[in-house]
């Protein structure tokens, strides 16, 4: 209530919005933005947290098991945002959405919501996308690869499968560094006992290694004739796209390719600029003065993130491809080489 209170007078003192009203009475209900609350938040391991979140006023409610939504939460007074793949299956009874972070040595969110993450805490959301999701209907054969938390949107999938009584077959391997690490370990016991269909396999690799390419064609005779999704460390996707056409890839990192970029002052007008280095994406360069450009997948690949460069050099770090002034430019993936200024 006393957090209700000094809402109201911090409001009684301020130019008003209609979402300023709208947020006394139910903190979800946004016309700017899309907003969730935490409802309940499940600690399976020391070092994941998985966050079930009941989405807000205009939050999509469908999406296609293996896609990712963003979430943007409130950090030492700024707001960061990153992509995580939902690991509900659609279409739930509850209309909740579930993600499952993982805590990262780098990254500073899921290390924030791993170590802090409480049940009412509101949140920012961006509606549900990405391409790596099952095929409608779903193929009679399918192949998972996965490995450590490359399994979270596979989970989804499963979890989908499951809902549906799926009678195809499936074969999953999957990769963890010891079983310690292993999440959703009961559930997919669970599922290897009720489906004589889903037959998993996994591996430790601080003990016998990654499964190699020969290892897999010995174990799943029949890649051919399976739709096959992967998703894990890219150096295994690299892998698996250089020996498999089919394989259907996610990767949760960008790759900072070499492009001697220098860096420089990213200007942002009648918004602000900061002076960032040339490993730092013009995206992420918004995002440490506040200014919130529009993402999806951060790897470069939705063109969600596309803006238009007004003066200087942009360079993608992927390919080194350089974007002059009155060129677009994804800002996910690209670095200022000198000073730029983006045309907002």
């Amino acid at each position: 209530m006393g957090n209700r209170l000094r809402s109201a007078f911090r409001l009684l003192s301020t130019p008003l919005q209609p979402d300023d009203y709208t947020r006394l009475v139910n903190p979800l209900w946004s016309k700017r933005e899309l907003r969730g609350q935490i409802e309940r938040v499940i600690r399976p391991a020391d070092d994941a947290v998985e966050l079930v979140i009941k989405p807000g006023w205009g939050v999509p409610a469908d999406f296609r098991a293996g896609q990712y939504i963003g979430i943007g939460v409130r950090v030492d007074g700024r707001f960061v945002w990153r992509s995580y793949s939902l690991t509900n299956a659609p279409r739930s009874a509850d209309g909740m959405l579930h993600v499952t972070v993982k805590a990262q040595e780098q990254g500073r969110l899921s290390q924030h919501l791993v170590a802090h993450a409480t049940p009412g805490t509101i949140v920012r959301l961006a509606a549900p996308a990405g391409d790596f999701h099952l095929s409608e209907p779903p193929a009679p054969k399918i192949l998972f690869i996965t490995a450590g938390s490359g399994i979270t949107p596979v989970m989804s999938m499963l979890r989908d499968l499951d809902a549906r009584d799926y009678r195809g077959d499936v074969v999953h391997l999957h990769s963890v560094r010891d079983r310690n690490g292993l999440l959703f370990g009961e559930e997919l016991q669970r599922l290897t006992t009720e489906h004589d269909g889903y037959h998993l396999t996994v591996r430790e690799t601080g003990i016998d290694g990654r499964f190699s390419i020969e290892e897999i064609k010995e174990l799943v005779p029949d890649l051919d004739d399976r739709a096959i999704y992967a998703c894990g460390p890219s150096k295994m996707l690299d892998e698996l796209e250089a020996n498999l056409p089919k394989v259907h890839t996610e990767r949760f990192t960008l790759e900072r390719g070499s492009t001697d970029a220098q860096g420089g002052v990213v200007k942002f007008p009648g918004r602000g600029e900061v002076e960032v280095d040339g490993a730092t994406t013009i995206l992420e360069a918004g995002e440490k003065i506040g200014v919130q450009l529009p993402y999806g997948c951060r790897m470069g690949i939705c063109a969600t993130c596309t803006q238009q460069l007004a003066d200087g050099t942009a360079r993608d770090l992927r390919t080194g491809e350089t974007h002059e002034a009155g060129e677009r430019f994804r800002a996910c993936v690209c670095v200022p080489a000198g000073d730029v200024e983006i045309e907002l």
